[in-house]
């Protein structure tokens, strides 16, 4: 009987997903096909002992300083405990009857578009545990959170213990967040390196008092990870409330240099406001995807907007 085959991607990330160890059959709808199997297995990794990392990459602050002064002449503490690593492994249903397809498939893959699909598969599954387990404190994935992202083939038995024949290590020199979003889509703002950096200086305006985050802000987040994991009217509602608050706490703050995109949001809400109540609908059409994109966009754009000067 000739080898069957299966091809994967793999993630592995430092902390425990949720969802129990085992395997996850995924499908669209009762009837449908087997879209992917999902197989979840945890791992205790040894924490890096205590003194051994790198010394802070922010420092010279005078009370830290004086921190790190005493820390020399303080008693050990003991070991961190051990970290808990979960892998997930995300294997197409289909198999492959011969070694040269799955080379072929390797040789062949569009890394991004995989692996972004892959973590949406797993996103599904953290998603679905949230609402069985009643749990707000689980959270989706993003193919940057994980420490290693792998792809290969193996026989069923193997793949479905996340093991393998073959696999070989992904990597991104931009890293997976700076082209398209953890759906696997158009959807996500382009992240690179400048804009990693401005959000160290305004967290440090936040917890130092001299920021305060706006309520739309929390909401609007809500708004993108729901339309970027295709929740739509979830994330219709979302953006409906992130407008509601959005204009008046902008306009509050008087800043003649968002004039223009305040008054761009103003035009934009009507719309919002009617995709919230198609959300709302018993029957009728679903919210418009598209809309709602733009929309978000407009909105996170004059966010970023505001928080240029450092708030």
């Amino acid at each position: 009987m000739p080898q069957q085959l299966f091809v994967f991607i793999q993630l592995e990330f430092p902390w425990a997903l949720g969802p129990a160890d085992g395997r996850y059959l995924i499908r669209r709808d009762e009837d449908g096909e087997p879209e992917r199997v999902v197989v979840l297995g945890t791992l205790q990794a040894a924490r890096q002992p205590i003194g051994a990392s790198a010394a802070p990459a922010w420092s010279g602050r005078s009370l830290l300083r004086r921190l790190r002064g005493r820390a020399g002449s303080m008693p050990t503490g003991p070991e961190p405990a051990p970290v808990t690593t979960t892998r997930a492994t995300v294997i197409d249903p289909i198999s492959l009857a011969a070694d040269n397809q799955a080379r072929a498939w390797l040789a062949e893959l569009d890394r991004d578009r995989e692996v972004s699909a892959a973590a949406a598969i797993v996103n599904r599954v953290i998603h679905s545990h949230r609402i069985a387990s009643a749990d707000p404190y689980v959270h989706e994935v993003s193919p940057d959170q994980a420490l290693v992202i792998r792809a290969g083939w193996g026989e069923g038995e193997q793949v479905a213990d996340g093991r393998w024949l073959h696999a070989r290590a992904l990597s991104s020199p931009g890293g997976w967040g700076s082209g398209r979003s953890s759906a696997g889509s158009r959807r996500g703002p382009r992240r690179d390196r400048s804009w990693a950096l401005r959000p160290q200086e305004r967290l440090a305006a936040l917890l130092g008092g001299r920021s305060a985050a706006l309520l739309c802000e929390e909401i609007a987040l809500r708004a993108r990870r729901d339309l970027d994991h295709e929740r739509v009217a979830h994330a219709a509602l979302e953006l409906d409330r992130a407008y509601a608050l959005a204009v008046p706490e902008l306009h509050a703050e008087r800043r003649q240099d968002l004039a223009i995109r305040i008054a761009e949001l103003e035009q934009l809400r009507p719309g919002v406001q009617a995709q919230a109540q198609a959300a709302l609908a018993q029957d009728g059409e679903a919210p418009d995807e598209d809309v709602l994109m733009h929309a978000l966009e407009r909105l996170e754009a004059a966010l970023r907007a505001r928080t240029a000067a450092g708030l």
